[in-house]
């Protein structure tokens, strides 16, 4: 048999395809922006793939960004709890970092909504934080009448909305974006902290907000 015939019945390793199909679509919108929508065909090209592939494996652009916005899910969620127990204004700072290291994942919740998606949820670990903002309540930290589940979506929809336009801020800023984002980490940490600056016995201190942002 000829190397090419063997090229021809040679069956796909489905993980590795996947997995180049779903990186594909990432570096798509990287380079292409949300707006300009994602082509299976210029996915499949952009893998390296047969273009039947992708319908084979995932039928459709919606499922294919559902498993792409899933494949880190694990690796999130535990740098979410990582934060859980930090007073609130350093925790809230510490999720926008998270987010800051997860762009992408905002960026592909946000196009799957504009698609008119039912499945996706874009609120990170609802149950997990609302029970730790419900503590901050029994304990004194939050307002006793705060209502916890517009507290979270507060929260969401300022970090969605910075990073969904973080490079534009930046732009028209005229500043770095990795110093916007490190100014905007240490605003919503002292703003949540009531004004009150840094100090080393503060919660407000830099120093319990883990590493820096690396989008």
């Amino acid at each position: 048999m000829s190397p090419r015939s063997r090229r021809q019945t040679r069956q796909p390793d489905r993980a590795a395809t996947e997995a180049a199909l779903q990186g594909a679509a990432l570096d798509l919108l990287d380079r292409n922006g949300v707006l300009a929508g994602l082509n299976l065909r210029e996915v499949a090209e952009e893998a390296g793939v047969n273009r039947g592939l992708v319908y084979h494996y995932f039928g459709s652009r919606r499922a294919l960004l559902r498993a792409a916005l899933r494949s880190d899910y694990r690796q999130r969620l535990g740098e979410f709890d990582a934060g859980m127990d930090l007073p609130f204004p350093s925790r809230i700072a510490q999720v926008f970092r998270t987010f800051l290291r997860h762009r992408r994942a905002i960026v592909l919740a946000a196009l799957l909504v504009l698609d008119g998606d039912q499945v996706v949820r874009i609120l990170p670990d609802p149950v997990g934080i609302n029970d730790r903002l419900s503590r901050d309540v029994a304990d004194g930290t939050l307002p006793a009448d705060l209502d916890v589940e517009a507290a979270h979506v507060t929260v969401a929809s300022t970090v969605y909305g910075y990073l969904l336009f973080r490079d534009r801020f930046a732009a028209e800023l005229e500043t770095p974006v990795r110093d916007l984002d490190e100014r905007m980490a240490g605003t919503i940490e002292l703003m949540l902290a009531g004004g009150r600056p840094a100090t080393p016995g503060n919660p407000t201190n830099n120093s319990t907000n883990g590493p820096g942002s690396q989008p």
